[in-house]
């Protein structure tokens, strides 16, 4: 017993100091950014820069590489930028990399900034989402947003004592720079060809956070921590995908289409509603141009309607040709969201192939005559039950039938004889001997 409790009380010094150790070393943590700036990015962003501050990470490393992306999203990245306790290292990479638009003010917004060889950063001027053919915004709204944009990254540029003039110029004229020529003027203080690099180069460095408080980087020797989305959060982001969004949104209309022309089939309609409310997240995160919606919308109201209206598919075209329309606008003048071509090309062919298979479906079974109710009974086969003499019982679909021959001089029927229903009236039908059907003997 006296061996059980010292084992015990080992293992928790040593699971003690183990925790102690653990908490003396602080680590660096590395977050990876590639691909638009989305919402989903900057609470990635934000649950980095909170686990650091609860570890006390000696450094937040985001290694980006984004053509640019939301304006909210971005204030929320810098908001946080700009309130950690914790530097944090923006490092654009690999080689080929950009910092675009939304991503040159997170760059600067940063403690130390960093690229590598072969990246760019600028090009932040404002575009927006809209039906215009170009990629500028109206003169007014330009004016306004350009000088707003202008004052927030000359503002972030002096807090972090990089280039003001060519920060604000990037905005203003689109101005762009590569690795190069950022580090010349004044915009990165750093240029590495990898992460080891990089870590070496920030030895010792000092800077200035949250509380202007200056702190000197340790990146000797300090354990690396690299920290991925979640999986929800992965979910997230592949839903904010342009054509992701676009796709869903066909799945939807088929789904819920199907549902419409098959009452109560159920999985089509569940799966259309969930693929609908999926690709209204997705384009709402998006911000979609909200007149291309509405043409979508419509290409589906028109799709539908032409499965109870006769317009000869002059409803189902316009449809087709509402929805390609929608398709080129949901993101028009965004050069960050865009929908492909070839999607917009192989969903429009694949929704017209299909919508003209389920109209053709829907077009025979209105040609073909009635199997229920009192006409689908013309025609039908009778089986005698008792002698027709002419009258008597028949049976038909399962139930019994008062019937009389049609000719009262006709042979009787016997039972277990065939007859053909010819006239129905009320409860009464009229029949033939099958052999009489349409003159002729079988």
């Amino acid at each position: 017993m006296h061996r059980l409790w010292l084992v015990m009380v080992l293992l928790v010094v040593a699971l003690s100091l183990v925790a102690s150790a653990k908490a003396a070393s602080p680590s660096i943590m590395i977050l990876e950014v590639e691909g638009a700036i989305v919402p989903v990015v900057a609470d990635y962003i934000h649950r980095g820069l909170k686990q650091a501050q609860e570890e006390e990470a000696t450094a937040v490393i985001v290694q980006l590489n984004t053509p640019g992306g939301l304006v909210s999203t971005t204030q929320l990245i810098i908001k946080d930028f700009l309130a950690s306790p914790v530097p944090v290292v923006v490092y654009v990479s690999p080689a080929g990399a950009w910092a675009g638009s939304a991503g040159a003010f997170i760059t600067l917004a940063s403690h130390v900034a960093a690229m590598a060889p072969g990246t760019f950063i600028g090009a932040a001027h404002p575009v927006a989402i809209s039906p215009a053919s170009s990629s500028e915004l109206p003169a007014v709204q330009e004016e306004k947003t350009v000088n707003a944009l202008a004052s927030a990254i000359r503002s972030i540029a002096q807090e972090r004592q990089r280039n003001v003039e060519v920060a604000e110029d990037m905005v203003r004229n689109s101005v762009a720079q590569t690795d190069t020529e950022a580090l010349e003027m004044d915009l990165i203080e750093i240029r590495a060809d990898s992460l080891g690099e990089l870590l070496d180069k920030l030895e010792g460095r000092k800077v200035r956070v949250a509380g202007d408080r200056e702190v000197s980087l340790r990146t000797q020797g300090v354990p690396l921590n690299f920290v991925s989305m979640g999986a929800f959060e992965g979910i997230l982001f592949a839903l904010s995908n342009p054509n992701i969004a676009y796709l869903l949104l066909s799945l939807a209309m088929i789904g819920i289409f199907v549902e419409l022309t098959n009452p109560g089939a159920i999985f089509p309609g569940v799966f259309g509603g969930i693929s609908l409310f999926l690709a209204l997240y997705s384009l709402g995160t998006l911000e979609a141009y909200w007149a291309a919606l509405l043409l979508v919308a419509l290409a589906f109201g028109l799709i539908i309607a032409e499965v109870y209206v006769a317009s000869h598919g002059i409803l189902g075209v316009g449809g087709v040709a509402s929805l390609i329309a929608g398709s080129i606008l949901l993101f028009s003048g965004s050069t960050v969201f865009s929908i492909h071509p070839a999607v917009i090309v192989t969903v429009a062919i694949f929704l017209s192939g299909f919508f003209i298979l389920a109209f053709g479906a829907v077009v025979r079974t209105h040609r073909q005559s009635q199997t229920w109710g009192t006409e689908g009974m013309l025609g039908q086969v009778a089986v005698v039950r008792s002698t027709l003499n002419p009258a008597g019982t028949v049976a038909s679909m399962g139930e019994l039938w008062q019937a009389r021959l049609a000719e009262e001089s006709a042979e009787p029927a016997e039972p277990d004889e065939q007859v053909v229903i010819r006239e129905v009236h009320g409860l009464r039908l009229t029949v033939t001997r099958k052999k009489q059907n349409f003159g002729g003997e079988e």
